[in-house]
């Protein structure tokens, strides 16, 4: 409970430092604070979970069962498009040498409105009848009234987006380092830093979220008896939902004008 109170207050602290200062108002900022939103519904999402859980799970219909559920995937959804979003933009900036400001304005809303999209409606997929109340032997071993068959699409899905996302920031960093071929006008080392704490995050996102998918995948193949850390999915939660409470500390320490317009904020 404590690292969920944390990771709202992190976040919002975040939200409010990019709104709060105009050097921050840029695409990439907005689709930083993008990820933080989705961090912040994380930790609300997960307090919510913590206190419906356990015994007071009986008094859940299963349509509240399938929503609350429903917003943690939620907020990995828009957690993972973000980072989709904020490489396409970059890579699109990049590759440009002049970008209009009024087509980067529209690609940005573009990118939020599809994220936000796409997430709610894969989440609300197990509500809109992909659950097992028909059929309880497909029922999943770690989210009882979810499909097996569903979770190994979500699985595949994020999979995937995880891949296309490694390689655009490879080819993202190839453009960087490349010096036969200016990607921009002139390069900042303000751009750079935010390009090296965009790929620290993404790093962190694989290492905390990956535990979790390959219980997922164990759930969809293995049955309790032959798996029983199946039955331990809390602590491989618990490693996820604390990438939402770290990205904010990795938005103050490698960047210094985060940092200090963050201390600015708190100082208030």
């Amino acid at each position: 409970l404590f690292i969920c109170v944390l990771i709202v207050l992190e976040n919002v602290t975040v939200l409010l430092t990019l709104w709060r200062n105009k050097r921050f108002h840029s695409r990439m900022y907005f689709l930083i604070g993008n990820l933080a939103l989705s961090d912040l519904l994380a930790g609300v999402a997960y307090v919510v979970n913590i206190f419906t859980s356990g015994s007071n799970t009986y008094f859940l219909t299963p349509a509240q069962w399938l929503a609350r559920e429903g917003s943690m995937f939620v907020a990995l959804s828009a957690s993972t498009f973000s980072l989709l979003a904020i490489g396409i933009e970059r890579h699109m900036t990049m590759v440009r040498l002049r970008p209009c400001e009024a087509a980067g304005r529209g690609r940005l809303l573009g990118l939020l409105a599809a994220c936000w999209l796409v997430s709610v409606l894969l989440s609300a997929l197990p509500s809109m009848g992909w659950n097992c109340l028909d059929n309880m032997a497909s029922c999943s071993t770690v989210l009882p009234l979810y499909a097996k068959s569903y979770v190994a699409f979500c699985i595949s899905v994020f999979s995937a987006l995880l891949v296309a996302i490694i390689i655009l920031y490879i080819r993202i960093y190839r453009l960087v380092t490349s010096s036969g071929r200016r990607v921009s006008s002139r390069p900042s080392e303000r751009s750079l830093a935010l390009l090296r704490t965009v790929v620290i995050v993404l790093g962190l996102f694989v290492m905390c979220w990956t535990p979790l998918f390959v219980l997922l995948l164990l759930d969809v193949g293995c049955s309790p008896d032959r798996c029983p850390v199946l039955y331990q999915v809390d602590w491989f939660i618990a490693l996820a939902v604390l990438n939402s409470a770290l990205n904010p500390l990795i938005y103050t320490l490698s960047s210094r004008e985060m940092r200090a317009a963050f201390f600015r904020l708190l100082c208030c």
